[in-house]
């Protein structure tokens, strides 16, 4: 199974590759933005293998959060899901 998980996009960059630093609450990963090139600062992505690969609306990352959140609640996501 796969999971992509929602990160903001805080920091573009945009040497030979483009790539961002986007935030999943505490923690900041860097990732590509190649599949995403309309995506801009303050952005929502789906994060999936260091791959952006589609922009979310607040609403719909927030969604997954509160499902990241309950899992968490219960147990299910070990030390974090970040």
């Amino acid at each position: 199974m796969c999971l992509a998980v929602p990160g903001k996009i805080i920091e573009i960059r945009e040497d030979n590759l483009r790539m961002g630093r986007v935030s999943f609450g505490q923690v900041f990963k860097e990732v590509s933005l190649a599949f995403v090139p309309k995506a801009g600062i303050g952005d929502y992505v789906m994060i999936h293998a260091g791959m952006a690969l589609e922009v979310i609306d607040e609403k719909a990352a927030n969604k997954v959060f509160e499902a990241l959140k309950e899992l968490e609640d219960e147990g299910l996501t070990g030390d974090g899901w970040a």
